[in-house]
């Protein structure tokens, strides 16, 4: 009897420490690209920030990125676009706002593109301590219908001083991977 007491108290330890380990995931703040760190080539990005609002139903991502001047037009870049091509819709592709919500849940915004404003489909989870976010857009091109399509996985450093994000977009130019170091200002 007195071992089966102490399995469930530790087994009701564990369980508190693990919603603990989740609610102390608070990814809010100010964050800075850390470049040497962050896997990115190929990129054109030459500083970009994060600030990130969370609270306990959803998170508000506010990005700002800046990039170096394109090359010629006529000069391939060291993706095999040439210079004028790699235009990038919402995401790490310049500054934007999007809130999603931490449940799962599936939100549909309106987000400026070049041809006017398109749906972006969001999802995000918080999930021990690990925030998955994911963003579907789906536009019409010269060639017709396009998707584009992103995952991230963020985590932070033990001391919260440090955020990874593990980037996958897949596009009809192909598929991409970044990691991305921020470190909190």
């Amino acid at each position: 009897m007195k071992r089966n007491f102490l399995f469930a108290v530790a087994l009701s330890l564990l369980a508190v420490a693990g919603v603990s380990a989740q609610k102390s995931a608070n990814f809010s703040g100010h964050w800075e690209l850390d470049p040497a760190k962050s896997k990115i080539e190929g990129r054109r990005i030459d500083a970009m920030t994060l600030d990130v609002t969370q609270t306990a139903k959803d998170i508000k991502v506010d990005t700002n990125t800046t990039r170096a001047p394109r090359p010629d037009a006529n000069t391939p870049n060291p993706t095999g676009a040439p210079g004028g091509m790699g235009r990038s819709f919402g995401g790490f592709g310049g500054d934007t706002s999007v809130t999603y919500t931490l449940d799962g849940t599936e939100t549909t915004i309106q987000q400026e593109g070049p041809n006017g404003p398109l749906p972006v489909k969001l999802t995000g989870k918080l999930d021990a301590g690990k925030l998955n976010l994911s963003s579907i857009r789906i536009f019409n091109g010269p060639n017709g219908q396009i998707s584009i399509s992103s995952k991230e996985s963020w985590t932070l450093s033990p001391d919260g001083k440090t955020l990874t994000i593990n980037r996958e977009q897949s596009s009809p130019r192909g598929n991409t991977t970044l990691e991305l170091v921020f470190a909190k200002k």
